[in-house]
């Protein structure tokens, strides 16, 4: 995003974005906006406006691909965030990481809070970080309260791997990478995840490069 862009308004900055058409360009780490705290969404969007917002950063996370996208990853510093994953993988793997398919939602104010004490480490990627994946442990439980597209209240308990997603998301709205959590020797390229580290579960890489799981 241009420096000039980052003086109009936000309805002004969403509409230069999808006037391009197509995916939206995806901002990488070292951009400030990755950093700050979002804004909470109270209806600086009109209704037409929001929902081509929200089409557009779903199309974008499809052609990536990825899981997920928060406002922030294409430069607006507003508190939304898109999710879905179809949760492909061998059912060995998706056993392993309880990974169950994640409908299409839309955050929107995101918050969560664990639901216990249990975390779960896995090799986790970000599109805002290309090309490299490294373990992160969450929570494996959390509830998420929000608000969807349309301003109706969201209180659900997510757990497994969608208990992931929508911390990760959420995340990024509070300016938040995963690489702030994750254990740094298990940083990896994602040739060498897939080449080395693609078992179910990351206890193979954590003895081969020296660090502990929780």
């Amino acid at each position: 995003m241009t420096a000039s862009a980052t003086h109009m308004s936000l309805p002004d900055r969403v509409e230069e974005l999808l006037a391009a058409g197509g995916p939206l360009p995806i901002v990488a780490a070292g951009e400030a906006v990755l950093r700050g705290v979002a804004e909470p969404y109270d209806g600086q969007l009109d209704d037409a406006q929001l929902d081509r917002f929200v089409a557009a950063l779903r199309e974008t996370m499809h052609a990536a691909p990825g899981v997920g996208l928060a406002a922030t990853q294409v430069g607006i510093p507003l508190s939304i965030a898109v999710v879905e994953d179809p949760a492909p993988g061998s059912p060995e793997a998706l056993e392993a990481r309880e990974r169950t398919p994640l409908p299409f939602r839309v955050l929107v104010n995101p918050v969560y809070e664990p639901e216990g004490d249990t975390r779960a480490a896995f090799f986790e990627g970000c599109l805002s970080v290309p090309g490299w994946q490294a373990v992160v442990a969450r929570h494996r439980r959390v509830r998420l309260r929000a608000q969807d597209e349309h301003g109706r209240s969201v209180d659900e308990v997510f757990s497994g791997w969608p208990a992931r997603i929508v911390q990760h998301e959420t995340d990024h709205l509070g300016g938040v990478l995963y690489l702030d959590s994750a254990l740094s020797r298990s940083l990896s390229t994602n040739e060498a995840v897939a080449e080395h580290w693609s078992q179910p579960t990351p206890e193979a890489a954590a003895r081969a490069l020296g660090f502990e799981l929780p």
